[in-house]
């Protein structure tokens, strides 16, 4: 043996035998069947859908039955504990969808009520300028509107005949004014009756002479906004010459509208602004709710005095108002942001986180009350300190319908399919899909087909002109107001509506007409200028020619 193994070739052939024989051992040793199997397995599992019809499921890859594009692997949630109506997302997917989540709290609600309008003047500083006695006027002093005049200033000059007499009256009674003061004294009052100062009547007494043209003096401070007469007039008794306005103090009077009055009380602090004074704020208390709806605009006035320092409120200005009303009634009550909130006609609802370390959610009906500014306080559905989506809250609707779960659109999950992918509810299919029908998009988010009926509800969007909120109420009630609408919501950036409907009961042209009925340009049918022109000042949105 040590010959043999003392040649070189034989020793290095024999390591070599070895050093595979252990080779063979260590890698076949580690090659087990079982992973093979874990893959076969994982393979059949998988689940195929289609991104446009999610309610397609399918165990192998292929073609949608309905628009014919690829099938793509559907995400699947591990863990046992998950609910299965719950939608699991990954760290990576929730940043990228931007998912942002509040827990919820008890909070004072407060109520922000919006209201548009403009500045008048205070009427009851609106004073008449009259002639207190006939004649001709032979000189103006005050020519033009607008300009300010003192208590005291002379307005115009006027010849009267029967003044002259008067005067003629006054200079006998003064001759005899010792052995008969009552003639005296009943001639100085009947030129007082005719508003003539103690001064005018003693300078006519000191001078003899009777004056053939005197002057009309003015009796309030003001502005003139509105010329009566002119040079040359004959003028009677009591006509009026000049009608001025004391803008010392104007009222700022608001349009609110008969669903916002609950939360507007007399005493309210409203805080406003006037868009033609950038940067200045006001504040005033309400003092005034007009007891009585207009019948055409719907709204109710409500008004604020405030002192007018400096004149920079100018009656016509715009205004636009804001009133903090505290809700009593709905104290102690849950709050949560308006973007946490998913509209579905008359559903409303949520999604809630179910762990604290992991991002899963699951969708929730809840009850709403009144409507804070950006908020909305909850009636039912939460709890206090449960952590819910405020932001990303469509992204994760979306995937949720991807996987064939409960979302905004489906309140149950995909259940049984048959190979099309249709969904069968107690023996009935219900069959989805997208469609276009006479150039406006629309989306069924239900088309159930019995033996009896077809019950579909189908959406569409399409522009209609407004400026403001209260436009935006106007538009979306309108909408409602027709048989068969779901729900509508106006967007103010870009004046999209969209609107949901049953096509069985009525159509996007019916909706277009009813909202144009009450003054609203859409994309088919054009207001009319009745029915525009009867819209608040603040919604004319019309460019002037």
């Amino acid at each position: 043996m040590r010959k043999i193994f003392s040649n070189q070739f034989v020793r290095y052939g024999f390591f070599a035998i070895v050093g595979l024989f252990f080779g063979w051992l260590f890698f076949h040793s580690s090659s087990k069947p079982e992973a093979v199997h874990n893959h076969a397995d994982d393979a059949k599992s998988q689940i195929w859908t289609c991104s446009m019809h999610p309610q397609i499921r399918k165990e192998e890859p292929g073609k949608c039955p309905i628009c014919g594009m690829n099938l793509i692997p559907l995400g699947q949630s591990g863990g046992a504990n998950i609910d299965p109506d719950a939608i699991h997302f990954t760290p990576e997917a929730a940043q990228l969808a931007n998912v942002l989540t509040t827990v919820v709290t008890r909070d004072k609600p407060v109520k922000e009520v919006r209201l548009y309008g403009k500045v008048q003047a205070d009427e009851r500083l609106l004073q008449n300028q009259v002639a207190y006695f006939p004649g001709r006027v032979e000189k103006l002093m005050v020519n033009f509107t607008g300009e300010m005049v003192r208590k005291g200033q002379v307005l115009a000059s006027i010849y009267s005949p029967e003044l002259i007499t008067a005067q003629q009256e006054l200079l006998e009674a003064t001759k005899s004014k010792q052995s008969q003061p009552e003639i005296y004294e009943a001639a100085k009052e009947k030129l007082r009756q005719w508003k003539l100062t103690e001064q005018q009547i003693l300078a006519i007494e000191n001078s003899g002479k009777v004056q053939s043209n005197l002057e009309v003096v003015s009796t309030v401070n003001g502005i003139i906004v509105a010329r009566k007469i002119n040079n040359g007039d004959y003028v009677s008794q009591g006509m009026v010459l000049y009608e001025v306005a004391d803008l010392s103090k104007v009222w700022v009077l608001f349009d609110a509208y008969e669903s916002d009055l609950q939360f507007i009380d007399k005493g309210n602090q409203l805080e406003f602004t006037i868009p033609a004074l950038p940067g200045i704020s006001f504040t005033g208390t309400i003092v005034f709710i007009d007891p009585v709806i207009d019948p055409v605009n719907r709204v109710a006035k409500v008004r604020v005095e405030v002192n007018n320092t400096g004149g920079k409120l100018k009656p016509e200005m715009f205004a636009n108002g804001i009133v903090k009303a505290n809700l009593d009634a709905w104290r102690d009550k849950l709050v949560i942001p308006r973007s946490a909130v998913l509209w579905t006609g008359k559903r409303s609802v949520v999604y809630v986180k179910q762990s604290d370390k992991e991002a899963i959610f699951k969708i929730r009906e809840i009850g709403l009350g009144p409507v804070l500014g950006n908020s909305y306080v909850v009636t039912d559905g939460l709890k206090d300190g449960e952590e819910i989506v405020t932001q990303g809250t469509f992204s994760v609707d979306a995937a949720a319908q991807l996987e064939g779960k409960p979302s905004m659109m489906n309140r149950e999950s995909m259940g049984n399919m048959d190979i099309d992918g249709n969904k069968e509810i107690n023996g009935k299919k219900e069959i989805g899909g997208n469609r276009e029908i006479n150039g406006n998009a629309f989306v069924v988010v239900k088309d159930i087909k019995s033996d009896s009926k077809n019950v579909r509800t189908e959406q569409s969007k399409f522009r209609v002109s407004g400026n403001c909120e209260m436009c935006q109420e106007r538009i979306e009630t309108t909408a409602k107001s027709v048989a068969g609408v779901v729900s509508a919501v106006w967007d103010i950036p870009t004046n999209q509506l969209t609107v949901q409907f049953d096509p069985n009961k009525t159509n996007a042209d019916a909706i277009q007409k009813a909202i144009a009925k009450v003054g609203h340009d859409t994309e088919k049918y054009k207001a009319k200028d009745e029915d525009y022109n009867k819209l608040p000042e603040c919604c004319l949105y019309r460019k002037k020619k």
